[in-house]
């Protein structure tokens, strides 16, 4: 029987992530939109839009912004390994993980790979697992900060589309935003513990859950997830205060860059009052699409999409649902479809080059 290596155990976490699998998120995605599309499309609805240089303007604005989300993510991969990595390892490693982010459901999300990405490039598996937990407590922390703040704000009848004042669980949005809500703070109190007080104390409790006969089946990745937790909280412990400052704006600069996409894909047909409100509902709608089943969301973003952002279309109530799934799908071709492409072209080569190779990378060298 031939002998399993540690690089053969690893190369096989990528049989979940083949490139051949973006077939399904695009399948699924288009699919809706194409339901959509024949539900209530009419060719006539894009003829009331504002062609012009500020349509081409405001598209590349929007590009520009998600380049903007990638290299805040970027600087801050580079505060997380210390400038351990120089900006073309940062670059690969993020488009990788967007990949893999991509074609997993957005509850699922994946982390071990993403350890995998790191440590492969030249990090020890306790460095990898430190900063793949620390980017997730940032991102989650991102989250639970802001959507309270926007609560505060907003007038929830105009953040949620609901016609009774105060919070009222027969409004969808609501109902999936809270639930969102409360499965990122739940994770990020248990991560926080984690990292921070107790790491063998979550460790335990992880275990203990995954005895649990309906998820018993993945105790064995629990088990690996408590000890990166416990190698994490090593590395973790010990950072400075400036340290998860320049982290977190870093996060906070990626995310909002993010959000600001929509805003820009609105100015480039029409003129936009609020821009304040497009940001939050965008946000709020991120935390919906936590529970969404499907590789990246896909479907269910372009659905919220369609319902959520369609007041902001000024045009007859009649051609209203045209042009939002049109918008949805230029919104998805935009912050999402390249993510697919890009990630199968660089992952197949990556997969090659670090488990063909004997000898590890040199990282933090400059780039010729």
């Amino acid at each position: 029987m031939a002998k399993t290596t540690p690089d053969n155990k690893d190369k096989e976490k990528f049989k979940g992530i083949s490139p051949k699998k973006i077939i399904y998120p695009i399948i699924i995605g288009l699919g809706v939109v194409g339901y959509l599309f024949w539900n209530e499309f009419n060719i006539d609805a894009l003829k009331t839009l504002n062609y012009g240089i500020q349509t081409i303007f405001w598209l590349i604005v929007a590009f520009i912004f998600m380049g903007f989300r990638d290299f805040g993510y970027m600087i801050r991969l580079r505060v997380l390994t210390e400038k351990k990595f120089n900006w073309r390892q940062c670059f690969r490693v993020i488009m990788l993980w967007e990949f893999t982010s991509a074609v997993t459901p957005s509850a699922i999300g994946g982390t071990s790979i993403a350890i995998l990405y790191v440590n492969k490039e030249g990090m020890s598996l306790g460095q990898s697992s430190a900063v793949v937990m620390a980017t997730s407590f940032l991102d989650e922390l991102y989250f639970i900060l802001m959507f309270p703040l926007l609560i505060l704000l907003v007038d929830s009848q105009l953040l949620f589309l609901t016609v009774e004042k105060g919070f009222s669980f027969r409004n969808e949005f609501l109902l999936f935003a809270t639930i969102g809500y409360s499965l990122k703070l739940l994770y990020t109190i248990a991560l926080s513990y984690g990292l921070f007080y107790n790491p063998r104390g979550l460790k335990w409790l992880i275990l203990q859950i995954f005895r649990l006969p309906i998820i018993r089946r993945w105790r064995y990745d629990a088990k690996n997830a408590g000890t990166e937790i416990v190698e994490s909280s090593k590395e973790l412990v010990k950072k400075p205060f400036r340290f998860w400052l320049k982290a977190f704006g870093a996060t906070f600069f990626s995310w909002t860059s993010r959000y600001w996409v929509v805003n820009v894909l609105l100015l480039a047909f029409f003129a936009v009052n609020d821009h304040f409100l497009i940001f939050a509902r965008q946000l709020v709608m991120w935390i919906m699409m936590l529970v969404s089943p499907t590789p990246g969301g896909s479907g269910f973003a372009e659905y919220i999409f369609t319902r959520y952002l369609s007041d902001f279309i000024p045009v007859e109530t009649a051609l209203v649902g045209s042009i939002i799934i049109a918008l949805a799908l230029l919104w998805r071709l935009i912050s999402y479809y390249p993510y697919l492409i890009i990630g199968a072209i660089i992952l197949p080569k990556w997969i090659n080059d670090k488990f063909r190779k004997t000898e590890p990378e040199e990282i933090g060298q400059p780039i010729d």
